[in-house]
């Protein structure tokens, strides 16, 4: 891939991903979706992170579940790709564990995670992390410095995402086809059969940055979840319940 799509690509994908924007609060717990009430514009300490104004907003309202009865977040996109994050500032040393809920009505028929052209997907949590730049290759940093320049935001210095995922098994890892430093993991897979119901991740996301970028992750400064069609012009429809760091895994 070429330096000029690469850097396309960076842009779109983490315009909305900084992690220094002046008038965002800095929280050391992830801010929970159930604590806020239904109706409520905007979940307190969340954000909406813009990947670009090109693309249509995915619409997020908080809702009360009829399963749980509890508060979470609503998602639906047509042909859309915005999402929300917030700034944190968490040593993932002392809670390497992130748990979170999410519930898929349906699966994005066209979706592929591994293909540019099609990665789209119904549900995402993305981590953000800090790092040493210069420890980077040449090329890595350029593409940052430059996506730096153009969007006025910092870019973080790795990415880590989880994603339910069509075809690929749980535990993959896929690279970014434009930066090094993202990689996706499959949390959910389109082989299990719990679509529509309320599903309970849990993962060491310590060890899945270790097995995707071969070092130990840095601080963790962000937290985003993405629900996007755009690539595939289709709609999807999608549930987030709160999601945690915790010490230990159960």
């Amino acid at each position: 891939m070429s330096f000029r799509a690469s850097l396309l690509g960076l842009c779109c994908l983490l315009a909305g991903c900084a992690v220094v924007e002046r008038p965002a609060p800095v929280y050391t717990d992830i801010q929970a979706f159930s604590a806020n009430r239904p109706g409520m514009e905007m979940p307190r300490g969340w954000r909406p992170w813009i990947i670009t104004k090109a693309k249509a907003p995915t619409q997020y309202d908080l809702v009360v579940d009829p399963i749980t009865q509890r508060v979470v977040l609503h998602a639906v996109s047509e042909r859309a790709a915005t999402g929300l994050k917030q700034r944190l500032d968490v040593d993932p040393g002392l809670r390497p564990w992130v748990y979170w809920q999410w519930r898929v009505e349906r699966l994005i028929d066209q979706a592929d995670i591994t293909a540019r052209h099609a990665d789209d997907s119904p549900v995402r949590l993305l981590l953000f992390f800090d790092g040493d730049h210069a420890t980077l290759p040449a090329r890595e940093r350029m593409l940052m410095d430059t996506a730096r320049m153009l969007t006025g935001q910092a870019v973080p210095f790795a990415t880590l995402m989880y994603v339910w995922e069509n075809q690929q098994p749980v535990g993959t890892v896929i690279p970014h086809p434009a930066m090094g430093q993202i990689k996706t993991v499959v949390a959910g897979s389109g082989h299990d059969p719990r679509l529509g119901q309320w599903k309970m991740f849990e993962r060491n996301y310590v060890d899945d940055y270790r097995r995707a970028f071969g070092q130990p992750p840095g601080k963790l400064v962000g937290i985003g979840i993405l629900t996007d069609t755009d690539n595939t012009a289709s709609s999807v429809e999608a549930f987030y319940g709160d999601i945690e760091l915790r010490a230990a895994g159960r």
